[in-house]
């Protein structure tokens, strides 16, 4: 969690100072905006954690290998999210997008608070492009999967010379 944390501060660091219509501009046909962007992290974590409650033990019958999540990152490689989690076209505030966060934030430190060891690492959920995931695996890619946004939201800034 503690590397989540510190993802976290950034985002909010990368965002500060922006303006609300900024963060709803369009900088180019076909690409999210930065407030789609923080809208897909909010419904991701919040999806996620959600989530969490149906995660199946890791049995011999049904392993789960363990994943290079920090891969996340990577840019190079386009995925397109699934329909649940496509941000809306709708106009947000950056206090709506904040506090949006910050609740969504909330949600996994209260899971995180009190889930075991054993849970974290002996349950998972299926990913889209990783298979399966422990929970703990799975906590640690919001965190990169936070990061690869970072990422886009910079270059959306610079788009839109900020």
């Amino acid at each position: 969690m503690e590397h989540n944390l510190k993802v976290r501060e950034e985002l909010l660091q990368v965002i500060e100072g922006l303006t609300d219509e900024q963060i709803n501009e369009v900088v180019e046909d076909g690409k999210w905006t930065i407030a789609q962007v923080l809208e897909h992290l909010y419904l991701t974590e919040k999806i996620v954690v959600r989530s969490f409650s149906g995660a199946q033990h890791i049995t011999a019958e049904n392993p789960v290998k363990l994943r290079k999540v920090h891969l996340t990152q990577d840019r190079s490689q386009k995925v397109n999210a699934p329909k649940f989690l496509v941000p809306s076209n709708e106009y947000q505030t950056v206090e709506q997008l904040s506090e949006k966060l910050k609740k969504s934030r909330e949600s996994l430190q209260a899971f995180m608070s009190e889930v075991s060891e054993n849970d974290l690492n002996g349950k998972f959920l299926p990913h889209p492009f990783f298979d399966k995931l422990t929970l703990n695996q799975w906590v640690e890619f919001l965190g990169y999967h936070e990061k690869r946004h970072i990422a886009q939201i910079e270059e959306l800034k610079m788009a839109l010379g900020r």
